[in-house]
């Protein structure tokens, strides 16, 4: 086996092992959301718990992190053919790296701001309504359901804060970088047809609402009106599983999509020389 094969097979157990991880954290920190659990005496453990829950969920997401750039080092060093060589070479040239950490990071941002992760209320004076310390943070461990708990509450300032719910905190990374995946490529194969560069603006925009169910109602209540506005967010709110299968396959399949166009009758990538 060569050493390509092997950074992109290691790489795979890596991203596999993180998700995996992440997903047994969840369910086991469930256990622990039970109100009647949390008695004076308890808290404290509780509260050690919740820490040592968010330092495993880190190493988590950075060992995701480093099996995603195993991979695709392992893909673009390999130089195939199939597809997801050729999403490789696109993206791995520093102008691609450069579109994808500034779409990652200002979607993510954009992201925080319309899911609750990041509060600016200027009509609400956090010293003032919750008697909070400015600045001051601490974490929330119940109760809630699974993937919801523990929250981190940071008062930055009096009307700024941090809510930094796990499940968000997750899928808004997976699709700040799928959407960053998605740009990049988009960018790069800018002749792309319209079909293509279509999916992926649907996908980007589902999933601005995996962790916030009622965006759409806020959205909308500026332009439909207040009472008809949180009517809506509450219909919608219903449908949060669904935004979620619909917004992350397709910003999953849309590169493939793009991909198909960027390759040559022998496999090869259209675009190769740009990506050394």
């Amino acid at each position: 086996m060569s050493e390509q094969s092997k950074d992109i097979n290691k790489g795979k157990k890596i991203i596999i092992l993180g998700f995996v991880i992440i997903g047994i954290l969840f369910l086991i920190y469930s256990r622990y959301q039970d109100p009647e659990l949390l008695t004076p005496s308890a808290i404290e453990s509780i509260q050690r718990i919740a820490l040592g829950f968010y330092i495993t969920l880190i190493a988590a997401l950075g060992a995701i992190a480093l099996g995603m750039y195993r991979y695709h080092k392992g893909k673009v060093e390999s130089n195939g053919k199939d597809l997801s060589t050729i999403i490789a070479l696109v993206t791995w040239n520093s102008k691609s790296r450069k579109i994808f950490v500034t779409v990652f990071v200002v979607y993510g941002i954009f992201f925080s701001l319309i899911s609750g992760t990041l509060v600016y209320q200027p009509e609400v004076n956090f010293a003032i309504h919750y008697g909070a310390t400015i600045p001051s943070g601490f974490i929330a461990p119940c109760c809630d359901g699974p993937g919801y708990m523990p929250k981190i509450i940071i008062y930055l300032t009096e009307h700024i804060g941090l809510q930094v719910i796990p499940i968000n905190l997750v899928l808004q990374i997976i699709v700040s970088y799928l959407v960053g995946l998605n740009a990049s490529i988009a960018i790069s194969a800018y002749k792309i047809s319209k079909k293509g560069r279509g999916a992926s603006t649907i996908g980007a925009a589902a999933g601005l609402f995996i962790a916030c169910p009622t965006c759409a109602g806020t959205f909308l209540s500026i332009f439909i009106g207040t009472a008809s506005g949180i009517a809506l967010s509450i219909a919608l709110s219903q449908m949060q599983t669904l935004f979620i299968a619909v917004s992350i396959p397709v910003l999953i399949i849309t590169p493939y999509v793009m991909a198909k166009k960027l390759r040559n009758s022998d496999g090869s990538c259209k675009i190769e020389g740009e990506s050394k």
